[in-house]
Order: structure tokens, then sequence, then C-alpha cells
């Protein structure tokens, strides 16, 4: 039976690669969600989390930009209480208080093709993902050559370097492209991850969401 990494547990495995992740705290109540969202400052996010959920936006398990500690604890109660009601089959464990993320909203994903192999893909990203689907792919391992050419590949490569997108510094994109090959390359475990969104904002790149299914044998989750 294949493992699937979802929530802080994939963006904690990622961070320990040496990936930059939004900070993110599990809550399982109404305390902790407003203590640990004090303690990263405001505003935060809150998702619902459960491990029978990949697509928490389909939930309406989502809050963004909360600004205090009272949001915070009105929109925990509210996520999980509205979770429960319509979707009593499946599990809640709390929510994920996260730092708001800032700039470009990109996608990278990743497979592991029977015929030709691993492979990366790089995209626009957020709600637009599936929407416009401006993506491009390389069979990895990719050199800096290949991702500067999936970057400029997009439709939106023009918005990329478009000053009023706000400052991305294309080379750290490129940067990041090539330490997901080598991610892919140094856990063969890895059959699929989706890195939606990533935001970059300047030189900063940092993961929001996560999800890695891995083989049996190889699991990645220390």
């Amino acid at each position: 039976m294949e493992k699937l990494l979802l929530g802080v547990d994939a963006l904690s495995f990622l961070e320990g690669e040496g990936l930059r992740v939004l900070e993110s705290v599990l809550a399982r109540e109404e305390d902790e969600a407003a203590g640990a969202a004090e303690k990263m400052g405001f505003p935060v996010a809150l998702k619902i989390c459960s491990p029978d959920v990949i697509h928490k936006t389909e939930t309406g398990g989502i809050r963004v930009l909360l600004k205090s500690e009272g949001e915070v604890r009105r929109a925990f109660a509210e996520i999980v209480k509205s979770f429960r009601a319509n979707h009593p089959e499946k599990r809640v464990q709390g929510a994920i208080v996260q730092r708001m993320g800032r700039g470009f909203e990109l996608i990278v994903g990743t497979r592991r093709d029977e015929q030709f192999g691993p492979v990366v893909m790089f995209g626009l990203g957020g709600i637009f993902a599936e929407a416009i689907r401006d993506v491009s792919f390389r069979l990895v391992p990719i050199e800096s050559r290949d991702a500067r050419e999936m970057i400029e590949e997009l439709k939106s490569y023009s918005a990329l370097k478009n000053p009023r997108s706000g400052t991305v510094d294309i080379s750290s994109i490129e940067d990041f492209l090539l330490r997901v090959s080598n991610l892919m390359e140094k856990h063969g475990e890895i059959q699929e991850m989706d890195l939606n969104p990533v935001f970059v904002e300047g030189c900063d790149i940092e993961i929001c969401d996560a999800r890695i299914r891995t083989t049996p044998f190889h699991p990645v989750a220390r």
C-alpha cells in the first residue's frame, strides 16, 4: 500500500531536504491555534487538516488573512464545525495555522513515468493551475539550461518578468527547479509530488502546500 504525505508532514519532509516552506503548525483546538498564530505573527491562514482530504478548497476548509486571535478562534470553530457537519465520514485532526504567503504563485510537480522515468513539471500556480494549465515538462535530471527553458516556455513568462507582478528573480526559480530535480534523483521512493502554490517574491521562494505519494517500502517521513 502506498503512502501519501499531506499538510505539515509533507512540508516537514521538504524542509528537511533544504527547501523553504511557509511556517505551519497543526492545531487540534482553538487555544492551540490562537497561540500558534500569535507566535508566528499576523496575518495567518487556517486550513482544515484531514488525512481524507487532498483539495481543501473544495471543502470550504480554508480561511485567509486572519488578523487577530479572535478571528483565528472564530475561523477554527467555523471550519471544523462545518467540515464535521458536511463530511461526517471523513476524519478531522484540527487545523493548520500557516503564515500567509506573498508574491507570484507557481506550481511544481513531479511523477515517475513507467516509460520515461521521473519527470518534472512547472507552471502557473494557485487557483489558475487547473484553469489555465500553462505548464512545461522535462525529464529528470535537469540542468540550468533546462530549467531556464521550462520557465521561458510558459505563456505567462512575460507576466513573471512584468514589474507590476512584483519583483521575481528568475535565477531563483531555476535553482528551485534544480533542487526538485535533485530530490527526485535522491529519493527513488517518491512516485509523485505536487507543490502548489509555491510563492516567489524577489529571491525568496516558499512552498505553501504539498502532496507527496511514495512507495510502501521506502517511506520518506522521518
